[in-house]
């Protein structure tokens, strides 16, 4: 078989880049290994406004269960504040009907697809490359001027081209059951080196008794099914809204901070295969399909050589290189935070001034905006009492 683009990965960010490389002219075919789209579902289902105009796609009825407008953010101690955005900022979505109808727009721009197909080698040619895979207990070989690899935090084809793979990632469990929501317009955000070191919990509203329970750690020696366990029996708030359901149970990872190079000769990697994902938050559909549209207009060039890909790097580079470091950066500051710190932390941004840049400002998908400008409007003895206490602890530590 022979296409101008081979897409592999058939989630949001395959489909994006398969429609547009269809859309500029080149034959395209999308490889998944799954047997289904949408399956396994290791996602949240909670997607920015302009992650979804990213994509290409409206609010549909068809795969939003709820219109989120902000979060309730919870401290260790108990202590909360109310990000209010004043309108609708985000939505719950059901990721399987999201994925397939990403697809179907790819496969509508005149894309193929292959389902129950495996990649398991990668050869370069002058003319580009030949992907072997595995359909059916058939092996075969498929030529293409480009590849693209979005196949995931496990990325097979980012290894086989040679670029490697994300080396951090991110451990994620989350359960749906029954769940007292205070309101689902809002999400509930937790947090606290006890039930999710390093990273933050939530409850994310799909109906009024509804919610997805979950966390996402850093790597340790204690397993997220515990964390999960005392979040859900010894939190002080969620222990008393979880009503002890389980419909269904969801595990994963979130690879975080891009590869340094996302293109080889006859390659290109997108999405969570080469770390595009916010660190922040852990959402990976915004900056993913921002990339993945780079990509499919690069791949559809039809130039496999390596120094015409680089291209692709210095486009998405400029795009949203700088996010994804700030973000980073906030990451692991916030991630080092003490219980204590981090009630101190959610302190300072109870301010009411900090409160209106954050409804002006508060866009999931720009955090070093807001941070910019939450950090001109602290007050200065707050900041310099806060700073110490960081510096102390961190000498402590050592």
């Amino acid at each position: 078989m022979k296409y101008d683009v081979v897409v592999v990965g058939a989630g949001p960010i395959g489909a994006i880049a398969a429609r547009k490389s269809a859309e500029d002219g080149s034959r395209t075919l999308i490889i998944e290994e799954h047997r289904s789209i949408g399956s396994p579902v290791q996602c949240t289902g909670l997607i920015s406004r302009e992650a979804l105009r990213e994509s290409g796609l409206k609010p549909e009825t068809s795969f939003i269960y709820q219109r989120i407008r902000g979060a309730n953010v919870y401290s260790p101690s108990g202590r909360s504040i109310r990000v209010d955005g004043g309108r609708t900022r985000a939505y719950v979505i059901d990721r399987k009907i999201f994925d397939r109808t990403l697809v179907t727009r790819a496969l509508d721009a005149g894309s193929e697809i292959m389902l129950s197909t495996r990649a398991t080698a990668l050869t370069n040619t002058e003319d580009g490359a030949v992907l072997t895979v595995e359909h059916g207990g058939i092996r075969e070989n498929i030529t293409a001027k480009v590849v693209i690899g979005a196949d995931g935090a496990k990325s097979n084809i980012s290894r086989l081209c040679g670029l490697g793979r994300v080396k951090r990632t991110l451990t994620c469990i989350q359960i749906e059951g029954q769940y007292e929501t205070c309101d689902p317009g809002f999400v509930e955000i937790f947090l606290g080196n006890r039930f999710a070191p390093g990273f933050f919990a939530w409850a994310v509203p799909t109906t009024e008794t509804i919610a997805r329970i979950g966390l996402c750690t850093e790597p340790e020696k204690t397993p997220p099914h515990e964390h999960l366990r005392r979040l859900l029996r010894e939190h002080p708030i969620v222990s008393k809204r979880y009503k002890g359901s389980c419909t269904s149970l969801t595990l994963g990872s979130i690879p975080i901070g891009a590869l340094r190079e996302t293109s080889a000769d006859g390659v290109l990697i997108a999405g969570d295969a080469a770390g595009q994902v916010k660190p922040t938050t852990g959402g990976g559909i915004y900056p993913g399909a921002i990339c993945a549209k780079i990509a499919g207009r690069v791949a559809a060039r039809g130039d496999p050589r390596r120094e015409s890909l680089r291209e692709y790097d210095r486009m998405w580079q400029e795009r949203i290189g700088r996010e994804l470091k700030i973000g980073m950066q906030i990451h692991n500051a916030i991630g080092k935070l003490s219980d204590e710190r981090l009630d101190e932390f959610i302190h300072l941004l109870s301010d009411e001034k900090i409160m209106t840049l954050v409804r002006e400002y508060g866009e999931m998908d720009h955090p070093s905006i807001l941070f910019g400008k939450i950090a001109s409007h602290l007050k200065k003895r707050d900041l310099f009492i806060f700073t110490g206490r960081l510096l102390k602890d961190l000498i402590r530590s050592r």
